[in-house]
């Protein structure tokens, strides 16, 4: 229940007094209304031209805040009180509430550069409203290390901040902002023990990545908004320029440096694009590491787009819905962020759609220690158990492999291989192979997984024919899963295989 309330008012708003709950401008949650539902920090619009037909308000009652549909009482909400921090100020007299900000119950967030290059031209995100809350005098143009450190310790200590969020636009040079937020995490980690996430356009030079690391960050946000390049360049011209590429080299860079699950980006529904291109590019970020962090267009004030509508609470839900299932079987979840928006999640409800951690997950090897435990594995399996190769079963099929990996928790406890095959006509012809599995693992349904997910990944490349030799007893569970044998069996590597082709028709 609390998810679809949660989805209604994200996109349809809350009604709440003049001047109550909300902040104007800003490039995080602006014009924005923030409290606690059964102790979950939701962020809704309140200020939106829109907001004033929404069905849902807030009522006060006996010393109690109801939200309320219809003036009927849904649930009851609590109200987050103003920060300590907001009336102190840093040594240099600087009020720390234009240093950084509290969003949801417990994230320290701040623009360092609260200016971006773009913002006076054309290329400009039309969503974006970054210098909003700086020609409002609301904030400072650049928060120094300094201040931000002493900002965020005072927040720990007066309001139980828990991590801290840094944003930033396009400084001069592109690119020079990167720096800017490494001194910034740095300063704060010197100065209090917090977790912290990052958010920055893909750097040119993916060293940038490591200053990034080694100045403490824990988490990033490499946000490309929207993977429908028809409907990017409409929106966002500078990231669609960037293209799609470089967002995925940074992105499993960053996977790579911070780990699955520490790497986010944005996806924000109702800028023009379809609900199935928005699922598709969850699924294609997830498959990566990355946990694709779905939010509904908030219109801002004064942006470009502050007469768009959010999207209608029913697309959110089936999309929610979708992404969960995604979220589910690559082993993502907004509990294992360390920091940011996605450990914050009042800006979505998408994690409250999410489901119970599997026992089994399964997904492409997402860093190189994933993948050199899956080879560890297929070691064990083929040259210490099964002795079909004397010292390792590597080839050059590895290279240009697409290589699976089934998860208990965090450890790689199966693996599977799929490669285009070479020869023969046409590129539609896909091989799998090296299926191995841990002992103690080859009953609770690991193989089966993998070999349903090496399917469905060779038919997201368009395959139209998949095949693998099979050592003949493993053909029953083969057929069990839809495989045809294709003539007869013959050795391979020294061992009896039968050729099986799968059921394209009918695996997903």
């Amino acid at each position: 229940m609390i998810g679809q309330v949660v989805t209604d008012i994200q996109s349809l708003g809350v009604r709440v007094g003049k001047g109550v709950l909300q902040r104007q401008g800003g490039a995080g949650p602006a014009d924005a209304g923030s409290f606690l539902i059964d102790n979950t920090a939701v962020n809704v619009p309140t200020a939106s031209p829109f907001v004033s037909t929404s069905p849902y308000s807030l009522r006060a009652e006996e010393g109690r805040v109801f939200l309320c549909r219809y003036r009927n009482a849904v649930l009851p909400v609590e109200m987050i009180p103003r920060p300590q921090f907001y009336d102190r100020t840093t040594g240099d007299g600087t009020a720390c509430s234009t240093v950084a900000l509290l969003h949801g119950k417990d994230c320290l967030a701040t623009s360092v550069l609260q200016t971006c290059i773009y913002w006076n031209s054309e290329r400009r995100c039309r969503f974006c409203g970054i210098e909003l809350s700086l020609n409002n005098r609301q904030t400072i143009l650049l928060k120094t290390p300094q201040r931000l450190a002493e900002t965020a310790r005072l927040a720990k200590a007066l309001d139980r901040v828990g991590h801290v969020v840094l944003t930033t636009g396009t400084g001069r040079p592109p690119g020079a902002e990167m720096s800017m937020l490494a001194e910034a995490c740095s300063a704060i980690k010197r100065a209090v023990d917090l977790p912290v996430h990052a958010q920055f356009l893909p750097p040119v030079d993916l060293e940038r990545l490591h200053e990034l690391k080694h100045s403490g960050v824990d988490t990033v946000g490499i946000h490309i908004e929207s993977l429908d390049m028809e409907v990017l360049p409409k929106i966002a011209p500078v990231k669609a320029a960037i293209g799609f590429r470089r967002y995925e080299a940074a992105w499993k860079a960053a996977v790579e440096i911070f780990g699955p699950n520490q790497v986010s980006s944005f996806l924000i529904a109702g800028l023009g694009e379809r609900s199935d291109s928005i699922v598709a590019g969850s699924e294609r970020l997830a498959d990566l590491g990355v946990y694709p962090f779905i939010v509904p267009l908030r219109p801002i004030p004064g942006s470009l787009m502050e007469d768009a509508l959010p999207p209608d609470p029913a697309i959110m839900t089936g999309i929610y819905e979708k992404v969960a299932a995604i979220l589910e079987k690559t082993g993502l979840s907004a509990a294992h962020s360390l920091a940011g928006c996605v450990r914050c999640g009042a800006c979505s409800a998408l994690p409250l759609f999410e489901r119970p951690e599997a026992d089994l997950t399964c997904h492409r090897a997402r860093t190189l220690f994933e993948l050199n435990q899956a080879f560890e594995i297929r070691r064990e399996v083929f040259v210490t158990e099964q002795k079909i190769f004397e010292t390792s079963d590597r080839d050059p099929n590895d290279l240009n492999g697409i290589h699976l990996v089934a998860k208990h928790g965090q450890d790689v406890v199966g693996t599977v291989r799929v490669f285009r095959n070479g020869n023969g006509n046409g590129n539609g012809h896909w091989i799998g192979g090296r299926l191995a599995v841990k002992k103690g693992y080859r009953s609770s349904g690991a193989g089966e997984l993998l070999v349903r997910r090496a399917v469905a990944t060779v038919k997201e490349q368009g395959c139209t024919k998949f095949t693998a030799h099979i050592q003949e007893d493993n053909v029953p569970f083969f057929s069990h899963l839809g495989w045809k044998g294709i003539g007869m069996p013959e050795p391979y590597f020294g061992i009896v295989h039968q050729v099986m082709e799968a059921n394209l028709g009918n695996e997903n």
